[in-house]
């Protein structure tokens, strides 16, 4: 089949939709993106809605169709990738409130609400050999312990509930009606055993989600296919119109957003397996791809082709990377004197800062001095990987009565090396195991620039490489479209064809040693916390 037209990704992250429209080779003709509501309740609940969000997909697919001035009927093929966030629908697809609120607009539980902190540990606590395939721990942030609360919380929408989605595979099923789930989805956040082609009747009766078995898992998912599937008849008459498309058009499987940008960035150097896939956005995601499964305590998965068809993957990361940056830097007395200089300069404060530290010093890797004493362990919101801790919070140590900008810039250089230090305990807990990288590939927004990426690629002692694409994650589910349209055969051919290497960071040898250092440092602060836990 000739390798023509175009394709379209659609990524939901926390905060936005972004639609990105694509061709065979993997360039962006164009993008657009719609700011998405978000609810706030206290320190752990947060909530979106389904209909807001399906409204910024079209919008912002709308808008890029227009910048991109082609003809809707050469999109040939459509990826979503979102946050593994819960919706939650009633009988014909209406929304039902997940909210303590009541508000029936809200019927999405976020990824990161930790509401459902005692469900996860009391589902721990039964030691369930499913939880083998979740790093042994599972996480608030997964589905089980979300479903668990809404049963114990608010009982009546859970009775009512007439599907549970994760927020990907609702944006498949409003596309074409097809409610067959994503491996990478159920895979990773519901324990569902992929390489077995089941689900464990007996977990759900151990947790008290006994229902949900006795049901045959009709809301939750009775068929589940490869990301990259074809689903249904294609585009729904009814989805066309929403979105500005020809009804028929191919649409994938989808993934998680953070998996997307595994997709669109590990086929670029190497093989899959010898990459790590390292997105770094609001919070931060590591994806390894093995031929075998590998058993990394702490670790998430092994999952079965929940990213690569065929392939085992390991998930780790941190709950809070980019968010716990912005936090960090909301602290110091300069926030607020930064704030108006970035916003004069057109910049985020965080790119604003990292230039300054770049005209401080003659290298970037040299912007590890400017942090002097500082430490920061930036768990604001646990420990995701290698420990599995949602108790474990931030530390920092070593701040003094300093109120200028050099001091945020410090602070800044001092959170991003955390940040980096972090990623290096995933890479030598998989390494342990098993799990062995060659180099780290970058994606997300939190790691566009060149001081970032060498600072990870000092702290994590590993080469870095980003890709030419911009905007990875999009690509990855543009390249979802081009597998499910037939365009291309299988997903490695895709990646390869569809992605390509921009840049390499080496680690500095000039600073291993201080880096060598303050990890000993990040790692002894980390146990300091966990003694008072």
């Amino acid at each position: 089949m000739t390798k023509q037209g175009f394709f379209l990704g659609v990524d939901v992250g926390s905060g936005s939709a972004r639609a990105g429209i694509f061709d065979a080779a993997g360039h962006m003709l164009a993008v657009a993106k719609r700011d998405i509501t978000i609810w706030r309740e206290g320190a752990d609940i947060v909530e979106q809605s389904s209909e807001d969000i399906w409204s910024a997909v079209c919008a912002s697919t709308r808008e890029a169709l227009g910048k991109a001035g082609i003809d809707p009927a050469d999109v040939r093929g459509i990826g979503f990738d979102a946050t593994c966030s819960l919706v939650v629908l009633g009988e014909d697809g209406k929304a039902l409130t997940v909210s303590p609120s009541g508000d029936p607009q809200r019927n999405i539980i976020v990824w990161m609400d930790h509401r459902a902190i005692q469900q996860a540990e009391r589902i721990n606590a039964t030691g369930h050999p499913v939880l083998r395939y979740v790093g042994g721990v599972i996480s608030p942030e997964m589905e089980t312990p979300k479903l668990l609360w809404l049963k114990e919380n608010l009982p009546d929408t859970y009775a009512n509930a007439w599907q549970f989605l994760d927020l990907a595979d609702f944006l498949s099923w409003r596309a074409t009606g097809d409610l067959s789930r994503s491996a990478c989805t159920v895979t990773c956040k519901w324990t569902y055993l992929a390489h077995e082609n089941r689900w464990d009747p007996d977990y759900f009766h151990r947790i008290g989600l006994n229902e949900l078995a006795d049901e045959d898992f009709t809301r939750i998912g009775q068929n589940v296919v490869a990301p990259g599937t074809a689903l249904g008849q294609g585009l729904s008459e009814q989805a066309a119109g929403d979105l500005g498309l020809r009804p028929g058009t191919a649409v994938a499987a989808g993934l998680i957003d953070a998996h997307a940008g595994g997709i669109g960035t590990v086929g670029v150097q190497g093989t899959p397996q010898s990459n790590l896939a390292y997105v770094f956005g609001t919070s931060s995601c590591t994806m390894t791809s093995t031929d075998e499964p590998v058993f990394v305590p702490g670790v998430w998965g092994p999952y079965y082709q929940a990213m690569v068809p065929g392939m085992w993957l390991n998930e780790g990361g941190q709950s809070a990377a980019g968010a716990a940056m912005d936090h960090l830097l909301s602290f110091h007395p300069a926030a607020a004197e930064a704030n108006k200089a970035a916003q004069d300069a057109d910049r985020a404060l965080p790119v604003w800062l990292a230039e300054c530290a770049e005209a401080a010093v003659a290298t970037s890797s040299d912007a590890i001095h400017l942090a002097g004493g500082l430490h920061v362990v930036p768990e604001f919101l646990g420990n995701r990987a290698p420990f599995g801790d949602p108790h474990a919070r931030a530390i920092i140590a070593g701040l003094g009565m300093e109120r200028d900008i050099d001091n945020l810039v410090a602070l800044y250089i001092a959170g991003l090396s955390g940040i980096g230090y972090g990623l290096r305990q995933i890479i030598e807990a998989q390494d342990r195991a098993g799990a062995s990288v060659e180099r780290i590939v970058i994606s997300g927004g939190a790691g566009q620039s060149p001081l970032v990426r060498q600072l990870i690629a000092d702290a994590a002692g590993k080469p870095l490489v980003s890709v030419q694409a911009e905007e990875p994650v999009l690509a990855g589910s543009a390249i979802l479209g081009a597998v499910a349209a037939g365009v291309y055969a299988t997903m490695p051919e895709a990646m390869k064809s569809m992605s390509a290497r921009s840049s390499e960071y080496m680690p500095s040898a000039e600073t291993g040693a201080l880096h060598q250092r303050r990890y000993d440092a990040f790692c002894a602060l980390q146990d300091v916390g966990r003694s008072f836990g």
